[in-house]
């Protein structure tokens, strides 16, 4: 049997670190806070005699530590990796047992959108941090959710966002013959405490989506305006409609605004109606004088 490499992984927070393997380990996601939680997991209690050991998490593909502060994962992060390598290659167990993992109280309702190609899954609970949009398979890499919803053949892209679900379907089946399924599957898969997107801890590991482009130091007065006014009035709207809105750019010369449509939003035939009659209007009104028109780039 090939022998299980890992690698060292950093992530957003500095005092966690992933030992990631290409090999899958286990099935589900574990963690333990301390040695007494990791009573079915020997890899666990090992790893928690090392005294910078916080707290231990383990899933299909990769063991993540949190230490303590009082040393630097510079100085230990080798001889760690080389201790899980050297047990998990003299066939040293992960778990031990079964660990019955309880059930997610969940209620999730669908709801319809002004796009006749997305529906709205909503919880009554909250599901992530911040909007993720994947537009295929491949850039759901970090979504396990995401992931499991593109094996269904309908299914052409998934917006996640604070306490719902919206996915777009494809044009040749009908929500009346996939809803249930497709409710019934998010349920359950968030009431067995499945990963929605690969997180160790409350932060993210994914980029979120933000409302500014990175270089928002650098914006004139009028885009910040504007940015202020979509979060303000017009991002809690398409929120209600599954959707959302970001602000890419804006042109002083042509004051032309270009704004990305996402979710429900993006595709929907009355998004052209929404830019003209409600967001470039209201802008128009608010901002006198600086605004053209307002553009989505991704219609």
């Amino acid at each position: 049997m090939e022998a299980i490499s890992l690698k060292i992984e950093s992530t957003t927070t500095n005092t966690i670190l992933k030992f990631t393997t290409d090999k899958v380990l286990i099935s589900g996601s574990y963690q333990f806070n301390n040695i007494d939680e990791a009573k079915d997991s020997p890899l666990a209690q090992q790893l928690f005699y090392l005294p910078f050991v916080k707290r231990v998490f383990i899933s299909a593909n990769f063991i993540a530590i949190e230490r303590f502060s009082i040393v630097e994962w510079t100085d230990v992060q080798q001889e760690v990796k080389e201790q899980i390598e050297n047990y998990l290659n003299n066939g040293g167990v992960l778990i031990s047992k079964e660990i019955k993992q309880q059930k997610i109280p969940i209620e999730l309702y669908a709801e319809v959108t002004p796009n006749p190609s997305v529906m709205k899954f909503v919880a009554n609970k909250k599901l992530v941090e911040n909007d993720l949009e994947f537009k295929n398979v491949k850039e759901a890499e970090n979504s396990p959710l995401a992931i499991a919803l593109f094996n269904f053949p309908f299914v052409k892209e998934v917006f996640i966002s604070e306490n719902y679900v919206s996915v777009s379907k494809i044009e040749s089946i009908e929500w009346s013959d996939i809803m249930i399924e497709l409710r019934s599957f998010i349920k359950e898969f968030i009431a067995n405490g499945n990963l929605i997107t690969k997180i160790i801890t409350q932060k993210e590991e994914l980029e979120p989506l933000k409302n500014t482009p990175s270089e928002s130091g650098e914006l004139d007065e009028v885009s910040k305006q504007i940015i202020s006014i979509l979060d303000e009035y017009i991002k809690p709207a398409v929120a209600a409609d599954g959707g959302n809105i970001l602000f890419q750019s804006y042109d002083k010369n042509s004051q032309t605004v270009n704004v990305i449509l996402q979710g429900a939003c993006s595709g929907c035939p009355s998004s052209t109606i929404t830019l003209k009659n409600g967001i470039e209007n209201m802008l128009k009104q608010l901002i006198p004088g600086k605004i053209g028109e307002v553009v989505a780039v991704n219609y």
